[in-house]
């Protein structure tokens, strides 16, 4: 297996697919299906729209099950690229980039409980269909919760990196700076979904546009330009020199 000094242009492209993957299914899970099945405080509508397309919900499932699968292989990359610049914050946006991978993998066990919930309901002793119907939509309604969540340890994850882009040299600063936006982005839209209902209302869809804009750019350029190869390697070399002479 080749090292990240000897192919960074390989890890940025790969890093950039898996980014790709991470966009096309979350988008898909998140956006088309939920948007498409999920009426806001209808319990009964929703579990109609469910059970009347059972695969189309276990693929919004199944796409949000692999995003946190990707996306555990893309921080890694993510990590390697931009550690010459400081592997401190590096390592800093790991950790939280981690800690909503975790969050995140737990909120889908409420989506997992959806489908059971609502398919209880035709068996004897179990839930009449409406607490099946509410019990589900509660569930749908824990999973955003804590998706919110998630999202907020991500947002710090995309200031660090925004930051860490700005200063590399070998990435766009525009880039950098659009990252930032989109983590700033999702700590406004996160924190007020969870504290400010009515001011999440107001501001979504709108305040998720700078976001899908900041992650599609990092996430094409990765694919197609990835980084330059001379100033990552010089201030790979660099970040060495001086873990070296630290340690002597």
């Amino acid at each position: 297996m080749t090292t990240i000094e000897a192919t960074p242009q390989r890890y940025a492209r790969v890093g950039g697919l898996l980014y790709l993957l991470i966009i096309v299914f979350g988008g898909f899970a998140e956006g088309y299906v939920m948007n498409s099945l999920v009426v806001a405080g209808d319990a009964a509508a929703t579990a109609h729209n469910i059970m009347a397309s059972p695969g189309l919900w276990n693929l919004s499932v199944a796409g949000n099950l692999l995003v946190p699968v990707f996306a555990v292989a893309q921080t890694w990359i993510f990590y390697l690229l931009l550690r010459p610049v400081s592997r401190q914050l590096a390592l800093l946006s790991v950790v939280f980039m981690l800690v909503s991978l975790s969050v995140e993998s737990v909120s889908k066990l409420f989506l997992l409980a959806v489908m059971p919930i609502l398919a209880s309901a035709a068996h004897p002793g179990a839930f009449d269909p409406v607490q099946a119907q509410s019990l589900a939509h509660l569930s749908l309604i824990l999973h955003d919760i804590a998706f919110n969540i998630a999202l907020i340890f991500f947002g710090v994850g995309c200031l660090v990196d925004g930051f860490l882009i700005i200063k590399s040299g070998y990435l766009p600063k525009l880039i950098g700076w659009l990252m930032q936006i989109a983590g700033l982005c999702y700590l406004i839209a996160c924190f007020a979904a969870l504290i400010a209902p009515a001011l999440a209302n107001a501001i979504t869809p709108a305040i998720l546009i700078p976001p899908l804009i900041g992650e599609a750019s990092f996430c094409l350029w990765l694919l197609f330009k990835g980084v330059n190869v001379a100033k990552w390697k010089e201030r790979a070399g660099i970040a060495m020199t001086n873990v070296k002479t630290a340690s002597i």
